[in-house]
């Protein structure tokens, strides 16, 4: 299957339309439609299929569920013995959902190490509208009154999808993570989806599974 080959995707068309994802492509890993729509109905669909949209400015929509997925076991998480220290002495205070539209403008901004963002201007609307309708939420490290590093996801039943997350001080990222599994641990969330694997995720417990696994696992978790 090459790339030319993925279907294209009609916004006016149902999310009935996106295919298996077990239809993704090798190369690129986990390629497997373009087009549709950012709506709600659109998203949410694509989540419970264990799809994201990830595209850049200039871009159409692109559709993916690479193999393997990178996951985080809410029950098996253990945070490492620097980032306590941290959670204990630096003053860090977490909150959810006070403030999810500036945790998004957060993890907008370019990074260091990459070129541009691909949080556009659309996917921010989209993942507002989510969160006006109670679907997308936030996980904030606040210190001394200052927003300094967070997270923001879905949640679909059992599962969160982890979307991005963004730093300003030492370690916030980290610690609002702490706080999402806190959270998942408390209200029955049984996996998160971080996407594609990185060192970075890699240092704070995640692992991946083989694609296959990941969309039988979810498949008990997303309901209908």
């Amino acid at each position: 299957m090459s790339a030319a080959a993925i279907p294209w995707l009609a916004p006016g068309s149902s999310p009935a339309a996106l295919p298996d994802a077990r239809a993704a492509l090798r190369e690129p890993n986990g390629l497997i439609a373009a087009g549709g729509a950012l709506s709600p109905e659109w998203l949410l669909a694509a989540y419970r299929r264990g799809i994201f949209p990830w595209y850049s400015a200039g871009q159409p929509i692109l559709w993916w569920s690479p193999d393997p997925r990178c996951v985080i076991d809410p029950q098996t998480f253990a945070a490492h013995r620097s980032l306590r220290q941290s959670i204990r002495n630096r003053g860090y205070d977490t909150r959810l959902d006070s403030d999810f539209e500036a945790v998004v403008a957060g993890c907008a901004r370019p990074r260091a190490a990459a070129d541009g963002t691909w949080i556009t201007p659309d996917m921010h609307r989209a993942y507002l509208e989510l969160h006006r309708l109670g679907h997308a939420h936030s996980f904030e490290t606040w210190h001394d009154g200052q927003l300094v590093g967070g997270l923001y996801g879905l949640r679909v039943g059992a599962l969160f999808c982890g979307e991005s997350m963004f730093s300003r001080a030492r370690d916030a990222s980290k610690v609002a993570l702490v706080r999402l599994i806190e959270h998942a641990r408390e209200t029955g969330i049984a996996l998160v989806d971080c996407q594609l694997p990185t060192p970075h995720l890699a240092s704070l417990g995640a692992v991946t599974l083989p694609r296959e696994r990941f969309l039988e696992r979810i498949a008990s978790l997303v309901g209908p």
